[in-house]
């Protein structure tokens, strides 16, 4: 089980983090922050900035934790400190958000395939949505195939050829649209400065404080919105824990949680130079004009239409990578989370590592089912997919991240007191989020100082009342 879910607690540190960086970034980087860029301008690089502060937080912070009593999960943790309940509760949350998010991830893969196949001429009698189920289930059962059977160690590797290849195929991509501006780096000077679309620092300084907390690029919602963030994503989410428990050591750890910030950073400038190139070459057009049902259709219509062949599939290749790697990591997450978190504590302790192993690779093929099903349920969505990912994420992120901080640091907190303090959390998300409209980099913040807030206050609370009953009966 050690060398299933944690490639046996010795796969390189370098590895680790090219393989975090591929999971979380994925297709939607690939299509979505390009199409952000296109319609907008590079207020978004501000998030990265906050995902490079929060790594590190992380790293100082949150890795020496788990590599106290040899943690299997994030939510491992969880059940030392609080109970099995608490455990439970936060793995059952982690995958429901994991269900939710990557199902937007996966159904992001069909837009490009679709085009791909819709293009090639055959099956000429489907509709688009029957397209998109087509792509959803072919990616789905490639990249189930080699999860199941290798585990961590083949999405770590998998994930780091896989990055190099998509990584490769955008800087590609921006040097061909270059060749084909007939004045290359003067066209998209010309265009996008006139157009402000090169603007990356806004402060919102011109905005009231009501309309302030609904904008989410902004530098102080997206920097400090975007610290917490990765708080939450990198310090509480089993989808990033699990690879960095796969390194030797808490020094291991730490630098591929640190690092994978700067790769971070380096990818979403590079996807949103991508989208500027895209807007000088399409001179400024937008998406209906151009033909395709969504914005995030925008970069893979040039790459099916303009690319010439051979590279173009180089680039195809690339968006599958992307996608396999995002989906790979989901399925060994969410299996380990069932297994470790809520299976083995429940009803495996008698079962042998054989079992164990056996069970956790039936559970992984019924993950990589429920998974294509809930991207089926997406095909309707409307919007950038990738605002639309992190969203939810953020949605539950915050209770989650406001648990782990009350466990660190406050120790008078109980299991009742950290579950109470979640729930109001999502409470607060719900009514916040609906009558707000609160900006998504700020969801996980809320929700983490709602949690504290009210865990703390429970605990305060039900201290005094325990006291006064002892009083009284004495």
């Amino acid at each position: 089980m050690t060398d299933y879910f944690l490639g046996g607690r010795h796969v390189p540190w370098i590895a680790v983090t090219l393989s975090i960086v591929a999971t979380e970034t994925s297709v939607l980087t690939f299509i979505s922050i390009p199409a952000v860029s296109y319609q907008g301008n590079m207020t978004f690089i501000q998030i990265a900035l906050g995902y490079v502060i929060g790594r590190v937080v992380v790293a100082l912070v949150m890795i020496p934790a788990y590599y106290k009593g040899a943690m299997e999960t994030a939510y491992h943790f969880l059940g030392n400190r609080f109970g099995q309940k608490m455990r439970n509760v936060a793995s059952i949350t982690f995958m429901a958000t994991r269900l939710l998010a990557d199902g937007v991830r996966l159904f992001a893969t069909a837009i490009p395939l679709a085009l791909i196949i819709k293009g090639s001429g055959y099956f000429s009698g489907f509709s688009d949505k029957q397209f998109y189920l087509m792509s959803i289930v072919l990616i789905g059962c490639i990249t189930v195939l080699y999860t199941s059977f290798g585990g961590i160690k083949s999405v770590i590797w998998v994930d780091m050829i896989q990055w190099t290849i998509y990584v490769g195929g955008a800087i590609l991509a921006c040097i061909i649209i270059m060749m084909k501006l007939p004045n290359g780096l003067n066209d998209v000077v010309e265009l996008t400065v006139k157009s402000g679309k090169t603007e990356w620092l806004y402060f919102g300084q011109d905005l009231p404080f009501s309309e302030l907390i609904k904008q989410p690029y902004t530098f102080m919602t997206a920097v400090f919105g975007g610290a917490v963030f990765t708080l939450a994503s990198h310090g509480t989410d089993q989808l990033i824990v699990q690879r960095v428990l796969s390194c030797a050591n808490v020094r291991s750890g730490q630098k591929a949680i640190a690092w994978s910030g700067l790769f971070v950073l380096f990818q979403f400038l590079l996807f949103l130079i991508v989208g500027l190139l895209l807007f000088t070459y399409y001179r400024g057009q937008d998406y209906q004009q151009l033909g395709v049902l969504r914005p995030d259709a925008i970069f893979p219509k040039f790459i099916v239409e303009v690319m010439p062949t051979g590279i173009s599939g180089l680039i195809v290749a690339a968006l599958f990578a992307a996608a396999m790697s995002s989906l790979a990591g989901s399925l060994s997450s969410l299996s380990s989370s069932t297994v470790l978190d809520i299976y083995v504590p429940v009803f495996g302790r008698n079962k042998s590592q054989a079992q164990l192993l056996t069970i956790s690779r039936y559970i992984t093929f019924i993950w990589a089912v429920i998974l294509m099903a809930t991207a089926i349920v997406f095909i309707n969505l409307k919007g950038t997919v990738v605002e639309t990912a992190l969203g939810i994420a953020s949605y539950t992120y915050g209770g989650l991240l406001g648990i782990f901080l009350l466990g660190l640091f406050y120790k008078k907190a109980s299991q009742k007191d950290a579950i109470i303090g979640f729930v109001a959390a999502l409470v607060t998300m719900t009514i916040l989020i609906q009558l707000v409209k609160l900006a998504w980099p700020l969801y996980t913040l809320t929700g983490s100082l709602t949690t504290i807030a009210v865990g703390t206050g429970s605990s305060i609370l039900f201290k005094r009342k325990t006291h006064h009953q002892e009083t009284t009966n004495e």
